[in-house]
């Protein structure tokens, strides 16, 4: 467990509501300010300005792939986590190639969830 406060706020953007409040929790519980979103359309909409973005990649409306490159399109370098509980063939190519900071597949751990973020944000507390 830290005993450092984390600073810089988390959106987590996930269709699945137990996902998204789960790891809104997570987050906080390490320190870091956190928000969720259902959709990449609700984000982009809200207009937040985080510091790190987590999304999964399959959800109704955009995908977490195209929410990256439109927040390209934009000039927004936010780093983007990706995750997904789906094995598709190429699915971490696409995600890395629209510029995808870290990529993981649920379930997978707290602990790495977070290295991931501390790894986008430019280091370890």
């Amino acid at each position: 467990m830290a005993t450092e406060v984390s600073e810089g706020l988390i959106s987590i953007i996930d269709d699945d509501d137990s996902m998204r409040i789960a790891l809104v929790g997570l987050l906080r519980s390490h320190g870091y300010e956190a928000d969720g979103f259902p959709t990449g359309e609700a984000f982009l909409a809200a207009a937040p300005t985080p510091d790190c973005i987590v999304t999964d990649i399959h959800m109704p409306g955009i995908s977490g792939v195209e929410l990256k490159e439109e927040l390209t399109r934009r000039g927004d370098t936010t780093p983007v986590i990706m995750i997904t509980a789906r094995s598709d063939a190429g699915l971490e190519g696409r995600a890395r190639a629209s510029g995808a900071a870290c990529f993981l597949r649920k379930p997978f751990d707290a602990g790495d969830l977070v290295q991931c973020i501390e790894s986008a944000l430019g280091g370890e507390r």
